[in-house]
């Protein structure tokens, strides 16, 4: 609540008359701003409102067969999400790619979203875009196999495997955010009613978690896909540490995601630099980077200047 004085809105006040910035802008500017985080959060929005919109008009023209069950998916869920029999599979394989986009219920979604701004703004300020939807993509099939295999091997899902379905964006997220925590696992982060907490920990707790809630039958499958993409996000980073990722191997997923260049012409008269010259322009472009990242470990990212704040933006959209 506001405690607003009336003598602040007189004729002298130099922001008298000037729109007052609103919650509302922030988000406006993430949405608009078609970052591949902001990308990723608007087709799970898009693919939810499509889904939960044409089972609106099932319902209301009394078409009770548009569920495949009484708690169930609903028919296009059915042929989107992922099935544990690999019959189905093998009939539907597009669903190991399609079920991390897919959520037939608002908290799912919601709570899903949020934990991917949480990480993904993280993620993004220190690896980047591309690396956010390789981790993403690849989070979520790693989590997908992981259900499937899990199912088909473990006796008590025995029963379980002809009508078993998996969806959601959670295997993904998860792989997020264990891979940011596994890269900077120190990094301090305010949490509500908490304080400060190192983001591994947090990590942590997702994984033990999902590790000891597997035993629960009505969501046995859903923890073992998120176990799955906590995997990879981890492999993923010690890799990538190690040197042993090329740009070369995820190409063929950045290309899917990546808009097209508009054509135009362009003329310069600059000379080409050497490639001492080069190396070198780009080893201090990387000491910039790397001094950012630093201040932000240390002070956060609040301690960064406009200039520091703009240059990490227009590295994490390469």
């Amino acid at each position: 609540m506001n405690n607003y004085n009336f003598k602040n809105f007189s004729n002298t006040n130099p922001n008298f008359g000037q729109r007052q910035p609103s919650p509302f802008d922030g988000i406006k500017r993430f949405f608009t701003g078609k970052t591949m985080l902001s990308i990723l959060i608007i087709i799970n929005i898009a693919v939810f409102l499509i889904i939960n919109l044409i089972s609106l008009f099932f319902v209301l023209y009394n078409k009770n067969n548009f569920h495949s069950g009484d708690s169930g998916p609903t028919m296009i869920g059915y042929w989107l999400a992922v099935p544990s029999n690999l019959e189905f599979l093998a009939q539907r394989p597009w669903t190991l790619f399609t079920n991390m986009f897919l959520h037939e219920n608002l908290w799912h979604l919601f709570f899903n979203m949020l934990m991917l701004y949480f990480g993904g703004v993280l993620f993004k300020q220190y690896l980047g875009s591309k690396k956010l939807l390789i981790t993403y993509i690849f989070g979520g099939l790693t989590g997908a196999v992981f259900y499937i295999a899990s199912y088909n091997y473990f006796p008590a899902f025995a029963k379980e495997v002809p009508i078993s379905v998996a969806m959601g964006a959670s295997a993904s997220v998860l792989a997020i955010i264990v891979a940011i925590a596994t890269y900077i696992p120190d990094y301090m982060v305010r949490l509500f009613l908490i304080g400060q907490v190192k983001f591994k920990w947090i990590a942590v707790v997702f994984v033990i978690t999902d590790l000891l809630s597997i035993k629960e039958k009505d969501n046995s499958g859903g923890h073992l896909a998120h176990l799955g993409g906590a995997f990879f996000g981890l492999i993923y980073i010690l890799a990538l540490k190690k040197g042993l990722i090329t740009k070369q191997l995820f190409n063929p997923i950045r290309k899917m995601f990546k808009r097209k260049p508009k054509m135009k012409a362009t003329y310069s008269t600059k000379k080409s630099v050497t490639d001492d010259q080069y190396n070198y322009n780009k080893k201090l472009h990387q000491q910039k980077i790397d001094s950012i990242l630093d201040k932000i470990k240390k002070s956060g990212y609040e301690s960064l200047s406009k200039e520091d704040k703009d240059l990490l933006f227009r590295e994490s959209k390469k």
